[in-house]
């Protein structure tokens, strides 16, 4: 025992340690001591030189490469160094764009969420930047990948995917739209599934509901904003299909701007054509074979070929079979998605409150509604439109009435504030997410528009509606009749609401009803521009269906509506020239048609309308001021301060001459002497008024405008050679009025005895012209044009107007060697006007010619004035058609010359004198030679 025992102790004996020996190693002590060498690897520390790089060196080929790397983390280091590149140089864009799309798509499955969400932000960055043509030919791939996305096992990346869906939606609609089915079947596998065999055995019912509401406890959101989701995006997207559908022939009038389902005015516009926006475009363009000269209208060129017949119901939804078969199935779903959410804040057994609706599921039956609407836009054309509306009318009726109905209308719930901050986190969720907050209001207008679009037309052998239709009818008046503040989307849905129902209620009780709560709406203040035009659309086009439809013939509130229409034009003047053309319009369709109401108020209010100085018609734009001038012919009555009012608007040049030529025809037109009428219209104006108003319009000045000329000492006085003070008119107004002049003359002219014309016309200048001292050129010019046009050879005028006559042609002659003096370029067309006006009259007005030769004293003549009395006579002997009348007038005209010799004695004769004495020789001389010996002593 003792040998063990010291045998053990040897085995485990202790070592021993001295102060100051230094401590033995241990027998598995570790060498630490090392060596190292640098390895160089020069070739992976050069920069990439080959294009731009981000701030840590990497070039968009190591960018795209790391995104295949199994490491999350450097994936979304890649998809940021992405961005970062891209933001930077834009141009990498077109080079790349074809493996950017592939890679960055190829991500949106990825496990991680970061990785997602930043792919999701490049795809952004990306079509933010390049358009619709150049993504096109890689989107079906990106629509793979967004297929794959929508459909994953993943609740996570299902989610992420609405938020690739959003950008498609936001910038490339039209391409997420060409091929329809494989979205909306996607659509209906994100919140339902289908029914295994035997489940749909038991399920079958009238329908065959294949489909039914899931539910993923694993989601991030309750089942119900997941739906809401999807709904959101599945209305956004169905939008996009109906927006991006092509127009066919049959849905042209879609194109111009209609409301409440009646076809806009017939406008040919300009069509200026882009051939790379309309390879996308949702409109045709239509040609014609053989150049146009036997056009085809059948034939349509489209730019891309159409898809396989066979392909289209399978593919896409342009047929009436395809939209009903989707509707089939989507329906029922939407069915229980409202029953759902109606039902989740109130108890199956009570009915008090039923009406009340939270948030979330008031905004998750809005979109139920909204989807539902959109389905009924997705049939082809007008007649499938009946026939998809026939048949929801058949299948569900019933369950509309029963889920929609039932508690309408809705209102919100009150709930309590959450008190503590996790929950009020929580609370707001949702709204976070989706950003969309709905009100009663707008839930009750869409049902109201779901429901009435169901109604069909009320006649002996159908089905009255008035049951369900009765509690909708009411809600849109009691809307209107209570002036709800209503924003432009929810008063268009109301107004497309009342347009079905009155067109199939067929009651003129209704229809009164409804109309006096739209009036109550239209008479409110302070309304948007966009809100008063879309109601004088509605009551206008609502005029328009009078014919057709005898509750709505002489409606008292359309007629009460009519009559109000020309006060508010002249109230509202110029200050919106838009709303002031709508207006003109709707008078101008009830005008036509001779509504006594209408009529009866725009005499009231004629003379206002056509003042000339603050009337619509002098302010407004040219399109308008057309319109105005035109209804001019419907007026029953035209006033005498009205004709006053006009002959101002065609003489002031507020209006344009050819818009005065068209208002002096519609006067002429108007009146009985022009011996044309229409059906059992009578005269609107007495023919001593129509009188009356053309010579004032040929006057071209106001009594008041006379009056303050003669006043005016800024006019020259008379002269010898200028008997009147003539007044230079500019020139702008000159050319407008020597313009109205001929149109005044031709009228007169129309009324079939000149010499009665030419004495009303003399009369006129006897009485109100030729006490004038100071008379305006364009005047002057415009009663010399338009006795000439008038005078017969058989009528002498009178001796005070052939007196005025002469006064005002040596006047006009003298200012025109005025203007010849200046020689301005601008002024070419006045002094034709003038000179023309001038010989006109001296040669065909008798006596006249010999009146201004006696008015021509060289005695009184100072030394300016001799030459331009030279020029003057030089030019009348140049002229040919006066030569005639100068012959007779030979010794005036002789003894002119010669006190002109005489007085102009001198050294040298002048050149003027020159030119005057052969021009005298030339025409008259050699044409007497009764005068040959005169002449010799004269020179």
């Amino acid at each position: 025992m003792k040998a063990k025992k010291k045998k053990r102790q040897d085995d485990f004996q202790k070592v021993k340690l001295k102060v100051g020996k230094k401590k033995p190693r241990a027998d598995n002590a570790t060498n630490t001591n090392f060596r190292t060498k640098g390895i160089h690897l020069p070739e992976q520390l050069k920069r990439d030189t080959s294009g731009p790089t981000t701030h840590r060196q990497l070039g968009i080929n190591e960018l795209l490469s790391q995104l295949h790397h199994y490491n999350a983390n450097v994936k979304h280091s890649a998809l940021l160094g992405l961005r970062e590149l891209l933001s930077i140089n834009p141009s990498l864009l077109e080079q790349h764009l074809s493996r950017l799309l592939s890679e960055v798509a190829a991500v949106f499955t990825d496990k991680d969420g970061n990785v997602r969400v930043a792919a999701t932000r490049v795809l952004r960055f990306i079509a933010q930047s390049v358009p619709a043509e150049r993504v096109a030919p890689f989107f079906p791939l990106l629509s793979a990948h967004l297929s794959c996305a929508m459909t994953h096992i993943e609740a996570g990346i299902q989610e992420d995917a609405m938020a690739v869906l959003d950008v498609f939606l936001e910038h490339y609609p039209a391409l997420l739209a060409a091929r329809p089915a494989v979205l909306l079947t996607n659509f209906l596998e994100l919140i339902s599934h289908r029914q295994n065999s035997g489940a749909a055995k038991k399920a079958q019912d009238a329908k065959s509901r294949m489909w039914t509401l899931s539910v993923n406890p694993d989601r991030a959101v309750s089942s119900q904003q997941w739906r809401l989701s999807v709904l959101l995006r599945l209305g956004r997207f169905l939008q996009a299909v109906v927006e991006e559908r092509p127009v066919g022939e049959s849905d042209m009038s879609a194109l111009s701007e209609r409301l409440f389902g009646s076809s806009g005015e017939g406008r040919i516009a300009t069509l200026y054509l882009n051939w790379e926006e309309l390879i996308y475009s949702k409109v045709g363009v239509r040609v014609y074979e053989h150049s146009g000269a036997k056009p085809t209208p059948h034939s349509t060129f489209k730019l891309r070929p159409e898809v396989d017949p066979g392909a289209a119901v399978t593919e896409g939804l342009d047929s009436a079979e395809t939209v009903q078969s989707f509707a089939a199935t989507l329906v029922p779903l939407l069915l229980e998605v409202w029953v759902e959410a109606s039902t989740a804040h109130c108890p199956s057994n009570s009915t008090e409150g039923a009406h009340l609706l939270s948030p979330d599921a008031m905004s998750v039956m809005f979109q139920v509604l909204t989807v539902l609407q959109l389905l009924r836009k997705l049939a082809p054309q007008q007649e499938h439109q009946d026939a998809l509306d026939a048949w929801f009318r058949k299948e569900y009726l019933g369950d509309f009435k029963q889920h929609f109905m039932k508690n309408f209308p809705y209102g919100t719930l009150d709930t309590p504030k959450p008190k503590k901050k996790a929950d009020l986190k929580r609370s707001k969720q949702p709204a976070a997410i989706l950003g969309l907050t709905v009100e009663p209001l707008a839930l009750n207008i869409t049902l109201c528009q779901v429901m009435v679009s169901l109604s069909q037309k009320q006649s002996q052998g159908r089905e009255s509606d008035g049951d369900w239709v009765t509690p909708l009818r009411t809600f849109v008046r009691d809307t209107l009749g209570n002036t709800v503040k209503l924003s432009y989307r929810q008063l268009h849905m109301l107004l497309g609401t009342m347009w079905k129902m009155v067109l199939t209620q067929r009651s003129r009780t209704v229809t009164e009803d409804l109309l006096a709560a739209v009036y109550i709406y239209y008479k409110q203040r302070n309304l948007s521009l966009q809100t008063r035009s879309l109601l004088l659309s509605f009551y206008s086009k609502l005029y328009q269906q009078e014919q057709g439809h005898t509750h709505i013939a002489r409606s008292k509130v359309l007629c009460r509506w009519l009559a109000s229409l020309p006060l508010q034009l002249s109230q509202l003047g110029h200050r919106n020239p838009a709303l002031s053309a709508q207006l003109i319009s709707s008078i101008q369709a009830a005008a036509a048609r001779g509504n006594k109401d209408l009529l009866n108020s725009l005499q009231m209010h004629a003379c206002k309308l056509y003042d000339p100085q603050e009337g619509v018609v002098v302010l407004l734009p040219a399109e308008s001021q057309q319109r105005m001038v035109q209804l001019l012919y419907f007026l029953p009555k035209m006033s005498q301060p009205l004709l006053a009012n006009l002959s101002c608007c065609c003489t002031a040049g507020r209006i344009s001459a050819g818009l005065a030529a068209s208002l002096i025809r519609i006067v002429h037109l108007r009146s009985s002497l022009s011996g044309w009428t229409v059906g059992s219209q009578e005269a609107a104006l007495q023919d001593v008024d129509y009188i009356s108003f053309l010579f004032s319009t040929l006057i071209g000045f106001s009594s008041e405008d006379l009056d303050s000329l003669q006043e005016d000492d800024s006019t020259l006085p008379p002269s010898p050679l200028s008997p009147l003070s003539l007044y230079p008119t500019p020139l702008e107004q000159f050319t407008h009025h020597w313009d109205v002049v001929e149109e005044v003359c031709h009228c007169l002219e129309m009324l079939g005895s000149k010499s009665q014309c030419f004495d009303i016309v003399q009369n006129g200048i006897c009485k109100y012209v030729t006490k004038l001292g100071v008379v305006p050129d364009s005047m002057a010019a415009g009663l010399l044009r338009a006795v000439s046009r008038l005078l017969d050879l058989s009528i002498l005028p009178v001796e005070p107007v052939l007196r005025f006559l002469s006064q005002c042609c040596l006047s006009l002659l003298a200012m025109l060697v005025t203007l010849q003096q200046a020689a301005p370029a601008d002024t070419n067309h006045k002094r034709e006007a003038i000179w023309g006006a001038c010989i006109t009259a001296l040669s065909s007005v008798p006596r006249l010619l010999r009146m201004l030769l006696q008015l021509l004293r060289v005695s009184d003549l100072n030394e300016e004035e001799l030459p331009q009395l030279g020029q003057i006579l030089s030019m009348l002997l140049q002229h040919t058609p006066l030569h005639n009348q100068l012959l007779a007038n030979t010794a005036l005209l002789q003894e002119i010359i010669q006190h002109l010799t005489r007085y102009s004695r001198g050294a040298t004769r002048e050149q003027w004198l020159t030119d005057l004495l052969y021009c005298y020789s030339v025409t008259v001389a050699h044409g007497s030679s009764a005068h040959r010996g005169g002449l010799r002593d004269m020179y």
